[in-house]
């Protein structure tokens, strides 16, 4: 990794022939390495991590879609990214792929990420930051701190800190990382301890544009989750039966599968759109990537939680797979803030573009 501040070529987009062909190509090793019981064997394991898996995805240029071809990556948009996200949503795919998009638009030359060597976590500070914990501080050389709740940092090799005085990259060896209890166990969390040296690998301009990529991928991991859980709800109407009849042929049942369906259609259009604006670097971007960040957040936590009420008493079951999809729309509902501050966000947005 170098030691200048980038500042990254546009990145590539794909025809629509070749979207759908990346799209199979995920879907179709995602269906062979993480069924259902792929994630349940990943998140009952002491890291949460299957090296194996990532290491699938990386040979497949997914750890590195949106990393430069420079640096040995495909140097995918945000377009693309997040109809890989969707995929990953859909299977609850346990896996460090949005801490290595943030990471990517922050240092696109990090030293086998591209490749899958190497996973970076991404601690955000300051005013990018959601946790009232967060005390990091750059003085005498040296940066020191806790940043609380960082998603992938107990996998991470390195580390890098995003804030208003720029990033900074440590390595994980560096830091004191304790792992945190998570309601979401597909999506493993961590307190980092840091104090070490201040090497600065990109300017605070880079912050908020890569922050915006997280959230796109967020977005996108929303929708698919959504989908797939209105997909599974919908079969278990069709096939569960009641007073001899389906349950979904109840009215009662109809009405909230096709409210459903709208939640669900929505935050696809909205993590679509987000992505688009933010690939064509758009001045509408601000407001499409905040109203993606609530409404598909909103989405998901509505499918997931309606679905389990359709599905009945099955559903609280642990081997029932729906808890799994209510808690992973939960923990992100949070990931990047709440909707309430997005919903602020947006609004703001619209107002800078009147």
């Amino acid at each position: 990794m170098t030691d200048t501040l980038l500042r990254p070529a546009p990145p590539a987009t794909l025809t629509h022939d070749e979207r759908s062909a990346l799209v199979d190509s995920v879907r179709r090793l995602l269906a062979d390495r993480c069924t259902e019981g792929d994630v349940r064997r990943i998140i009952d394991s002491g890291s949460g991590h299957d090296r194996a898996l990532w290491r699938a995805l990386a040979d497949l240029g997914i750890a590195g879609l949106t990393v430069p071809e420079a640096h040995g990556g495909a140097g995918l948009a945000a377009t693309e990214l997040e109809l890989v996200m969707e995929e990953a949503g859909a299977v609850l795919l346990p896996a460090p792929l949005i801490s290595g998009a943030i990471a990517a638009a922050l240092i696109p030359d990090l030293d086998g990420l591209a490749a899958g060597e190497r996973i970076a976590a991404v601690a955000f500070t300051g005013r990018h930051g959601w946790a009232p914990g967060d005390t990091v501080a750059v003085a005498g050389g040296r940066i020191t701190g806790t940043v609380r709740f960082v998603a992938d940092a107990a996998i991470a090799d390195t580390i890098l800190i995003a804030g208003d005085d720029g990033v900074f990259a440590i390595e994980a060896a560096d830091a004191r990382i304790t792992p945190l209890p998570v309601f979401d166990r597909t999506r493993r969390m961590a307190d980092v301890a840091i104090d070490a040296p201040a090497r600065q690998v990109a300017d605070a301009a880079a912050v908020a544009a890569a922050r915006d990529i997280g959230v796109v991928a967020l977005a996108g991991e929303q929708a698919g989750g959504a989908r797939r859980m209105l997909e599974m709800t919908v079969a278990y109407a069709r096939e569960r039966h009641q007073f001899g009849r389906a349950i979904g042929s109840f009215q009662a049942i109809k009405h909230m599968a096709a409210d459903l369906l709208l939640e669900s259609e929505s935050a696809t259009s909205a993590a679509r759109d987000a992505a688009q604006q933010v690939a064509e670097r758009s001045a509408s971007a601000d407001a499409a990537v905040a109203l993606a960040a609530f409404a598909c957040a909103d989405a998901f936590v509505r499918v997931a939680k309606d679905g389990i009420q359709m599905h009945g008493g099955i559903a609280f079951t642990w081997d029932h797979p729906a808890h799994l999809y209510l808690r992973r729309a939960r923990s992100g509902a949070q990931l990047f803030g709440d909707s309430d501050g997005w919903r602020d966000r947006y609004l703001t947005a619209l107002e800078a573009q009147a």
